[in-house]
């Protein structure tokens, strides 16, 4: 079995996802990555790239919008994911988990899911999502340094 992904070698992965799908796309997919740790009694923000830092942890629970159910219903293995098709504004188009309660959110602030399909080079632009998740199944995120 791999060594689990520390942090920092998880979000060097994401950065090379963003950077690959944006390529394929031919703009931004994803303009928000965010790590979180949905342990009780609160969730923790791990990790964060994108326009919004101060504000992303107070519109939190209601940028989870339509994936809520899913996403808090927990029950994922690594490397999963789940997009909300309809999801605009703020709300979060995506999540992948990571493994130990942890979750990639993917978030466009300025376009929906719905929007972001309707490329037809949003297609190709799957594939580096579909490489991470697999990457994240193999390897799992770890917590430790």
């Amino acid at each position: 079995m791999n060594e689990p992904m520390n942090l920092d070698e998880t979000m060097r992965e994401v950065r090379a996802c963003a950077t690959r799908m944006n390529a394929e796309y031919g703009a931004t997919v994803f303009d928000e990555w965010v790590v979180v740790l949905l342990q009780r009694p609160q969730a923790r923000v791990l990790a964060y790239s994108g326009p919004r830092s101060q504000q992303f942890r107070q519109t939190f629970q209601r940028d989870l919008g339509s994936l809520k159910s899913a996403l808090l219903a927990g029950g994922h293995q690594d490397g999963d994911f789940e997009f909300a098709r309809h999801a605009t504004g703020t709300c979060f188009e995506g999540f992948m988990a990571l493994g130990n309660e942890a979750y990639l959110i993917c978030n466009n602030t300025s376009s929906s899911m719905d929007e972001i399909a309707k490329n037809p080079r949003w297609l190709s632009a799957q594939v580096p999502f579909a490489d991470l998740s697999e990457k994240i199944c193999a390897r799992q995120m770890s917590l430790e340094a």
